[in-house]
């Protein structure tokens, strides 16, 4: 295997190479930024890079300015500002090592339109040059993404607290791999379809390609404005009939006559219908017809807009999400009404018959009630009756007592 050294220093467009005596190499004083990607055997510890000074960096532990990218046979290192003489890695490099020169290495992308739609999507291109030319080191770029965040805009952002800044929201990740929009894997061109998924409202725009050790990024500002598309679907009650999409642009938006539309339909067997059409001539509004059917079961439905921004003439795209409906047996209004109105008989009779019973529940505590109370009554008397006859008794048994005492005359 080899070991590449990825310098910002000017060469002949044929990257050049040279061979590596006991790992040792030079970096010239005006090299600003270098990488290193060095192969390793498999498997085996990260590499240790000697400083000219002497000063040993490591995967674990390393100045700030130097990023680690570690496998477990590869190892790439990115270093700003590095100490220009001669430097070292030590470690279980392949035997037979090269160094291979690269200039100018830098991020070249689109500029977002300053005036966005939510749910709009966007083809976006960006591409990693080296002297003015995609770079195409393969090894490099599979290990490299690019992502686009936005960030609400807040004025003086720096003057806050972290945790009081806005939080980056990503809406695109993708890499140089010949999926989705991106043509060739490994050509240093990325190329992807953009959501535009935020709210309305104002943002910091930052595109950055990176892999944890790479770093270049551009920034822009950019206002998001509520979809200027509305649709609506008009599902048909007769089979003999079709359904109906009406999709229409904001008046002042979307330029009158530019609406255009591809609706693909799935019906109950998953069997697939694809419909297109545009509007007519300064019209802001598009109809389209899509099969219906009497055949029971659920169906589904999605497409895309194609219209033309009425400020600036901007080809626009959206996507209108999957939607559903479903096909039900035909309903008999005369038999639907004779079961509703049996339900309402039988929900009254049973409403009467709960009154009725809550009725005679409170006629019974209302008996518990009155005995209850007549006979605390009847105890009360009762004790109020032996009280006062022995209080009679009492007295009576006094009386001739104090005759017995009182003297003669």
């Amino acid at each position: 295997m080899s070991l590449f050294m990825c310098v910002s220093q000017s060469f002949a467009r044929t990257p050049s190479s040279m061979s590596l005596l006991d790992n040792r190499f030079r970096v010239d004083p005006t090299i600003k930024q270098v990488t290193f990607v060095i192969y390793r055997e498999h498997p085996s510890q990260p590499v240790v890079l000697v400083r000219p000074d002497g000063k040993k960096y490591y995967s674990w532990r390393s100045p700030d300015n130097v990023k680690w990218y570690q496998e477990t046979a590869m190892d790439i290192i990115s270093i700003e500002n590095p100490m220009p003489g001669p430097w070292q890695a030590v470690g279980k490099v392949t035997p037979k090592n090269q160094i291979l020169l690269i200039s100018h290495l830098a991020l070249e992308s689109d500029r977002f339109p300053a005036r966005l739609y939510q749910g709009e999507e966007i083809k976006f291109t960006a591409k990693l040059t080296s002297d003015g030319e995609p770079l195409v080191l393969r090894d490099f770029l599979d290990r490299v993404n690019l992502k686009i965040t936005f960030t609400k805009f807040i004025e003086n952002e720096e003057d806050l607290i972290k945790e009081a800044r806005p939080v980056a929201e990503v809406i695109g990740v993708f890499a140089d791999d010949g999926t989705g929009l991106d043509e060739v894997p490994g050509d240093g061109v990325f190329t992807a379809a953009i959501p535009i998924s935020s709210q309305p409202g104002k943002y910091r725009v930052r595109i950055t390609s990176g892999n944890g050790i790479f770093l270049r990024a551009q920034e822009q500002e950019v206002l998001v404005y509520p979809t200027p598309i509305q649709h609506t679907f008009i599902q048909s009650r007769d089979s003999e009939v079709a359904n109906q999409i009406v999709i229409s642009g904001e008046q002042g938006m979307i330029k009158p006559g530019s609406l255009a539309a591809q609706i693909e339909h799935w019906n109950s067997k998953d069997e697939l219908i694809s419909v297109s059409g545009s509007a007519i001539e300064e019209s802001s509004k598009l109809e389209m017809s899509i099969p219906s059917s009497d055949v029971v079961g659920n169906y589904r439905w999605g497409g895309k807009v194609f219209a033309t921004d009425m400020a600036t003439e901007r080809p626009l795209s959206f996507t209108l999400s999957e939607q559903t409906y479903s096909v039900l047996d035909e309903v008999d209004f005369e038999q639907t009404r004779l079961i509703q109105e049996e339900q309402e008989r039988i929900q009254k009779k049973l409403l009467e018959e709960q009154m009725m019973k809550e009725a005679k529940e409170a006629a019974r505590m209302r008996s518990m009630i009155i005995i209850a109370v007549g006979n605390v009554l009847a105890i009360l008397i009762g004790l109020g009756v032996w009280f006062v006859r022995r209080k009679l008794n009492a007295t009576k048994v006094a009386l001739p007592e104090m005759q017995l005492d009182m003297p003669k005359k």
